[in-house]
């Protein structure tokens, strides 16, 4: 053998058969002293071992302990080779042996000990044979200290040593190499690190296992990689998800905890929650408030700021500085600003020395930035994870406060204009006054709660000459305040136009040709369906129901008999279109009928079959109820989707008749003799009907009305007289000349008559009909 090495031969009984120069320079033993003798006499603190049964090592590969030739203990690194004999069976070992510790000699050698990876080496029994520098750093200790350890007593027991011993046990038995997984804290270091060990099994000569090895990559800046695309997609899905700046922000605190955070706070400024503009500076004391925090357990931080509540930051606090900078500010213990701002904020509790371990070490604050405004500030704090906040961990917590601050200052805006598009439209909607003779009114208004925001639907209810009614509702396509103004503008054209009291049809005309001229106005924003309306007339005297539609749908009759059906109408075609007819339906009903008129939002929607849902809409007006109003939850409750997607207006009509004892009627000649029975006539009606207090003002009236239908009109004319919460007084002839008022001049013998109703009545007008006009002036009655 070579003198410069250390080694020898055994037998297979173990019985030492060569014995080189390295091994006496090494052991102190010459030659003659060792050969001849069991090599495991050679071992310290087994004296008299003997020798090996067969089939089995000498000596355990790895580190062992000799007795130096002069007593003292020398602890070797050895291997062990077996050598082949005659039928395959083992004729003796190979030993090498070298002090522990000692540097490789050979390239593959150094190879293995100069690896940046950390490479182990374990026997049969799970125990180290063998560790390179990168893996002694990895375990915290020298290769003397690890050497014959195994890897739980020498990591200690956790999630990760555990699994790594699993799966290295797994390796021994199956003989595959296998691969493991894990996250974990490295010893004497503070932070967590991501391992991908391989581990294959070490065989001899003959393909027995007789260890494992394994290597390991540290992966931890991959797998934070990883972790940190993982939270930013998850926030691309996981913010924003409604249009409310609270949700966004109980979202964002449900991202961070656990993943991120041990607990997790976001406090917005209150204009932000008032939906209210940017103040023009801010304020120097930054005032916030708590709208969401989230705890990772019972160990984690909790709350000193309940929700909802308000909180002043000082100067020097880390959110303060985030919002004062503009950027994500990085604090944790042992700096002045951080140590000052927890020893006011943490609980009494923390500040035993037997809660120390569990203290707040590390603290991430950011800023809320959109579109240039802060709009608050996101917290993250840690105290059960040892790691701090790095620079990479404010990178990902500003890109991921960014997309949330978007989302909370679009709520904002959105809020702000579902708050403006609703003042905007309660203010246009009809202040509906009880008292209506020809009908019994119910209504509910109900604004959509979706993100399309405010509808452009609407409802009236118009007082028409006679004691008739003109009952409306429509729809502007589209959301918004844009649709809101365009609810106005035609919400202002029907009343006026029903003032000039015009049929439905020719009513919906007008409005048509008004929808086309805005659509073509470039400043008016339209779509390009319109609008859809429907007008309707009641007349309490006749009992008639004049009904037109423009792509609006049909309301439906509740008849006294407690039927209900749909009332049959051409529904023309919406709004806007321009050129196309609209007609109207007439119908005779009995008193007490209940109309329901509706905006599309009550039976239409995402899913919705209309048919049926106008048939569960016929089923609940079905449903007796004391009142009207009773009978429009009804409807809503059986009717309406849970979420609507639309505004939704609903009117309900109750209709009345007014007796024959409330009107009275009679032909007029086309003679000026006849006014004089006239005013007689109408004299003999009030007396009966017990209104002599008035008598004098309505002989006037009906003085000048029948003569200048006597003077200017034409034949058939026709006095009537109604007494409802008005005396009413109308004059038909079949003239279409419409009269008007005109100043007389002092020697002018005539044209005050007019003047003269207007000065002694509450008001006075004058409508058409196919068959020529009618002149109508009301007063009031006397009080009782």
């Amino acid at each position: 053998m070579d003198d410069a090495s250390a080694a020898l031969t055994v037998d297979a009984r173990g019985v030492v058969t060569g014995w080189s120069e390295g091994a006496r320079r090494l052991t102190g033993f010459a030659a003659d002293e060792a050969v001849g003798r069991p090599v495991r006499d050679l071992l310290a603190g087994e004296p008299g071992s003997g020798e090996t049964p067969p089939g089995r090592p000498p000596l355990p590969e790895g580190s062992v302990t000799v007795r130096h030739r002069d007593g003292h203990a020398l602890t070797l690194r050895i291997a062990v080779c077996p050598l082949d004999g005659p039928g395959n069976e083992t004729a003796g070992y190979v030993i090498t042996a070298a002090p522990a510790g000692a540097r490789e000699a050979s390239t593959a050698g150094r190879a293995f000990e100069q690896s940046s990876l950390p490479i182990s080496v374990f026997d049969a029994e799970h125990r180290f044979v063998r560790l390179n520098a990168a893996a002694c750093e990895a375990m915290g200790g020298s290769e003397e200290s690890l050497l014959g350890r195994s890897l739980l007593d020498a990591a200690g027991p956790s999630e990760r040593t555990r699994s790594i011993d699993r799966t290295m046990r797994a390796v021994a038995e199956t003989g595959r190499a296998l691969r493991d997984e894990s996250y974990g804290q490295a010893a004497d270091d503070p932070d967590q690190h991501a391992w991908d060990v391989e581990m294959w099994p070490l065989r001899d000569t003959a393909g027995r296992v007789i260890g494992t090895a394994l290597a390991g990559l540290d992966g931890s800046e991959q797998h934070r990689a990883r972790r940190r695309l993982a939270l930013i997609d998850e926030a691309t899905t996981a913010l924003g998800t409604t249009l409310d700046a609270v949700r966004t922000a109980e979202e964002l605190v449900a991202l961070l905890v656990p993943e991120f955070a041990d607990f997790a706070a976001v406090d917005l400024l209150d204009w932000v929650l008032d939906a209210e503009a940017p103040p023009p500076r801010e304020d120097p004391d930054i005032v916030m408030r708590r709208v969401a925090h989230a705890s990772a357990g019972p160990d984690a931080p909790a709350t000193v700021v309940p929700l909802g509540r308000t909180d002043a930051y000082p100067p020097y606090s880390p959110p303060a500085r985030a919002l004062r900078e503009g950027r994500a500010v990085l604090a944790r213990a042992g700096e002045d600003g951080f140590d000052r701002w927890m020893a006011e904020r943490e609980p009494q509790s923390l500040r035993t020395p037997a809660a120390r371990a569990s203290r707040i070490h590390a603290e991430l604050a950011v800023p809320l930035l959109a579109r240039g405004t802060t709009l608050g500030v996101a917290i993250a704090l840690r105290n059960l994870r040892p790691e701090k906040f790095a620079e990479d961990d404010a990178v990902l917590a500003e890109e991921i406060a960014g997309r949330a601050a978007v989302s909370v200052d679009n709520a904002r805006r959105f809020a702000r204009e579902r708050a403006t598009a609703l003042t905007l439209q309660n203010s246009l909607l009809p202040k509906v006054r009880p008292g209506q003779a020809a009908v019994e009114i119910a209504h509910r208004y109900l604004p959509t709660a979706s993100a399309a925001g405010i509808g452009g639907d609407w409802f009236d209810v118009i007082p028409l000459s006679g004691t008739r009614v003109a009952l409306v509702v429509g729809d502007v396509v589209g959301h918004g305040i844009p649709s809101t103004a365009t609810m106005g503008r035609l919400c202002t054209a029907v009343r006026t136009l029903a003032d000039v009291d015009l049929p439905p049809e020719e009513l919906l005309t007008h409005l048509d040709d008004l929808v086309t001229h805005l659509t073509a106005d470039d400043r008016i924003d339209i779509p390009e369906l319109g609008a859809t309306c429907l007008y309707a007339v009641y007349d309490p005297v006749s009992r008639l129901l004049t009904v037109a539609a423009a792509g609006h749908p049909a309301p439906a009759l509740l008849l006294p008999d407690g039927t209900c059906r749909l009332v049959p109408l051409n529904a023309g075609p919406p709004l806007g279109v321009g050129g196309m007819p609209f007609e109207a339906t007439e119908l005779k009903l009995p008193e007490g009928c209940v109309v329901a008129f509706y905006t599309d939002g009550l039976v239409a929607g995402r899913g919705r079959d209309i048919d049926h849902a106008t048939e569960e809409l016929c089923r609940a007006l079905t449903v007796p109820r004391e009142s009207l109003d009773a009978l429009c939850d009804v409807v809503l409750k059986h009717v309406l989707p849970e979420e609507p997607g639309d505004d939704v207006a609903l009117l309900l009509a109750r209709t009345r008749a007014l007796g024959a004892g409330q009107v009275a009627a009679r032909d007029v000649a086309p003679d000026p003799e006849e006014v004089a029975a006239v005013r007689k006539w109408a004299l003999d009606l009030l007396s009966a009907w017990g209104l002599d207090d008035i008598s004098f003002v309505t002989e006037l009236v009906v003085s000048e009305l029948v003569t200048n239908a006597v003077r200017y009109g034409e034949p058939p004319i026709r006095l009537r007289l109604i007494r409802d919460r008005t005396l009413i007084c109308e004059v038909t002839d079949a003239s279409s000349t419409s009269p008007h008022l005109r100043r007389a001049h002092a020697f002018d013998e005539g044209g005050r008559g007019l003047l003269l109703v207007a000065q002694l009545t509450q008001r006075w007008g004058s409508r058409q009909a196919d068959g020529g006009k009618t002149i109508w002036a009301e007063q009031a009655l006397p009080r009782r």
